[in-house]
C-alpha cells in the first residue's frame, strides 16, 4: 500500500505543473482565536478563497489537462465538483456534462450552468446522480469522470499539501473533511510521502458517512445518508473506490461530527475568525474542536474546502 501512496504522490507534483497557471496559490492564515484556549498554533488553509469557491478546481484541472480535445466528458457533481469541471472545461475548449441531484442547492447549479455545459438533474442524492452519469457514459458516447475515484483527480487535490508544506515549516496535525475520499487520499497521501510525522485527520458528518463506515468495515458499505448542513460531503461511494483504500493507509483517526458541532464551527468561523465558508469546511473544524484538548503546543492545519454555500442556510445558522 505504500506504493501507492508514493504513486500518489509524485502524480500530485506532475499535477501541480499541469495545473499551476490554471488556479490560485491559496493562503495559510493564521486563526485569531481557535486553539489558543488550548495553546495550539492552528492555520486555515482556505481553499475557499480558491478560483471557483472550492478545492475542486485543482483535481478538475488535474483530470481535464489529460483529455483528448475531441472528447465528450460527463460528471456526476452535488455542487462544487460541477462548478470546477465546468469552469475547467471552458478554460480548456472541453465538451463537458453535469449530472446533479435534484437536491442540488440553486445558486451551485446556477453557477454549473453559467459557464455553458449541459446540466442534468437526476436522482435525489449524489450517489443517484452519480450512477446515472456512470450510464450515460456506458452507452459509449462520454467519458466518464469521477469527483472521487480518480487517480488524476485526487492527484490534483493532492496539491494542497505540495502548498501547505511549502507555506508551513513544521505541521503536526492536518485536518480535512471526508466525502467520496478524493481530498482526503490527495492530501494525505502527499503529507504521508513529505511529512510522515505529520497525522492525518478525516473529519465524517454523522448524517453521511459511507466512507468512515467503510473504512472501518474494510470494504464498501452502505449507510443511510440524512441532511446535513455539509452538503458537499454526503452521499455514497462506488464499489472498489480507490480512495478506500488510500483513505485507509493514509488516515490516522476519524472525527465524527453531528449537525449540531458543524454549525457551531460554521458560527465560530464566521463570528470569530470573520470567514465564512460552506458546511464541509466547518466539518474539518468541527473535528479539531473535538480533539483539541490533546493538540495543546502543536501546530495544527485545517482545510476550509470551500465557500460555495445557500446565503439563506448561513445566515440562519450565522445569526439564528
Amino acid at each position: 500500500m505504500k506504493d501507492i501512496v508514493f504513486e500518489t504522490a509524485a502524480s500530485a507534483v506532475q499535477a501541480r505543473n499541469r495545473i499551476r497557471h490554471h488556479i490560485y496559490q491559496t493562503p495559510l492564515i493564521p486563526a485569531r482565536t481557535t486553539g489558543k484556549a488550548n495553546s495550539a498554533n492552528v492555520l486555515f488553509k482556505a481553499e475557499n478563497f480558491q478560483l471557483t469557491g472550492s478545492f475542486k478546481i485543482r483535481g478538475a484541472m488535474s483530470k481535464m489537462t489529460i483529455q483528448p480535445a475531441d472528447g465528450r466528458l460527463i460528471t456526476a457533481s452535488s455542487g462544487n465538483h460541477g462548478i470546477a469541471s465546468a469552469c475547467a472545461s471552458k478554460a480548456l475548449s472541453k465538451n463537458l456534462t453535469v449530472v446533479v441531484p435534484q437536491t442540488v442547492v440553486t445558486s451551485k447549479l446556477e453557477k454549473i450552468r453559467s459557464y455553458g455545459v449541459e446540466a442534468i438533474l437526476n436522482g435525489s442524492d449524489p450517489g443517484l446522480a452519480e450512477q446515472h452519469a456512470q450510464q450515460l457514459a456506458a452507452s459509449g458516447d462520454y467519458t466518464y469522470i469521477s469527483p472521487y475515484n480518480d487517480a488524476d483527480v485526487i492527484a490534483g487535490q493532492g496539491t494542497i499539501a505540495l502548498e501547505i508544506l511549502e507555506q508551513c515549516e513544521k505541521v503536526d496535525n492536518v485536518f480535512v473533511a471526508m466525502g467520496g475520499g478524493g481530498l482526503i487520499s490527495g492530501i494525505g497521501s502527499v503529507i504521508k510521502a513529505f511529512s510522515p510525522r505529520t497525522k492525518v485527520y478525516g473529519v465524517s458528518a454523522t448524517n453521511s458517512k459511507a466512507l468512515a463506515e467503510s473504512m472501518v468495515a474494510g470494504h464498501v458499505v452502505e449507510t443511510e445518508h440524512l441532511s446535513t448542513v455539509a452538503d458537499a460531503v454526503a452521499g455514497g461511494i462506488d464499489e472498489g473506490t480507490i480512495t478506500l483504500p488510500l483513505a485507509t493507509a493514509v488516515v490516522d483517526q476519524i472525527v465524527e461530527c453531528d449537525e449540531g458541532e458543524i454549525k457551531a464551527a460554521l458560527k465560530a468561523l464566521a463570528l470569530e475568525e470573520n470567514i465564512i465558508v460552506e458546511g464541509s469546511a466547518a466539518l474539518a473544524l468541527a473535528g479539531f474542536e473535538k480533539v483539541s484538548g490533546d493538540l495543546a503546543d502543536q501546530t495544527s492545519v485545517i482545510v476550509l474546502c470551500g465557500a460555495n454555500y445557500d446565503q439563506g442556510i448561513i445566515k440562519g445558522i450565522i445569526y439564528g
